[in-house]
């Protein structure tokens, strides 16, 4: 249960990390606002039409008496809208990350030079089109997993009871698990972890990524929130990276400001197998 604890505490100094550096808290805002714009217009469709979606989805319940037939389709159309909800929090930081690839890229290595002992950043020295491509391929990988997850979810939501209360508690740790999967990688893609490798290390400490993603999940929930999580979500990732990989850190709070002009080399680091 510890790891947990961990977890929410990483979160918490990412984002005390880009409290201390509001310059880099401002330019790491604007991908995050262009994507919110986007699934805004995506949910208020689903809000005005989710209705007519599940009543079209299930025709065995045009001759239900009432008031069973509005109290089945009115808790399928929650369901419905609650998986949505679920699923933009996912997508919205495979979304969000493509965009700012640069921003968070750069946050990121300040973030692993600030911690450093040695003050110095792992570099992928990859031109940036390659970058985005890996970007891009990874997250299409995860969203096909995740949209797995979303579909099976959404069938257990048809469950009496049990698909209104524990399905989307569930949904909640999927999507804390995937959502940490998107923040991570922006570090670990640096270090030249590879996708399978990036899940092998989640899966290894399951109650740390669900102490920092669920919590993330959840507040993602919160209309705009999102926006003004996000820079301090990549660095809190950046420092869970670290502790998963076993990368030696120092206190995030308490580490000076480092001049540019201290870094001499890229750092040794662990390649995870």
């Amino acid at each position: 249960m510890r790891d947990l604890g961990t977890g929410f505490a990483h979160l918490l100094r990412g984002h005390r990390w880009v409290g201390r550096h509001g310059g880099q808290y401002g330019f790491a805002l604007l991908p995050a606002l262009i994507t919110l714009a986007l699934y805004a217009a995506a949910l208020t469709a689903l809000a005005l039409w989710g209705g007519d979606f599940v009543t079209w989805a299930t025709p065995f319940a045009d001759d239900w008496s009432s008031p069973w037939q509005s109290l089945f389709r009115g808790l399928l159309t929650v369901v419905l809208f609650a998986l949505a909800l679920l699923l933009a929090v996912l997508t919205f930081t495979a979304v969000t990350l493509l965009i700012g690839q640069p921003f968070y890229e750069s946050l990121s290595e300040k973030v692993d030079r600030d911690v450093s002992p040695d003050g110095t950043a792992p570099e992928s020295n990859l031109p940036l089109w390659r970058e985005l491509w890996i970007s891009a391929r990874d997250s299409l990988r995860i969203l096909a997993r995740a949209g797995v997850w979303g579909i099976l979810l959404f069938a257990l939501g048809f469950i009496p009871v049990v698909g209104q209360t524990v399905v989307p508690v569930i949904g909640f740790f999927v999507t804390g698990f995937f959502l940490t999967e998107e923040l991570t990688s922006v570090a670990l893609q640096r270090r030249g972890v590879e996708l399978r490798d990036r899940l092998r290390l989640l899966r290894s400490r399951k109650l740390l990524v669900w102490g920092f993603g669920t919590p993330l999940g959840l507040a993602f929930l919160v209309p705009l929130v999102a926006v003004f999580l996000m820079p301090g979500a990549v660095a809190g990732a950046t420092l869970l990276a670290r502790e998963l990989l076993g990368e030696e850190t120092e206190a995030a709070d308490d580490t000076p400001n480092r001049a540019p002009n201290d870094v001499q080399e890229p750092p040794e680091h662990p390649q995870f197998p």
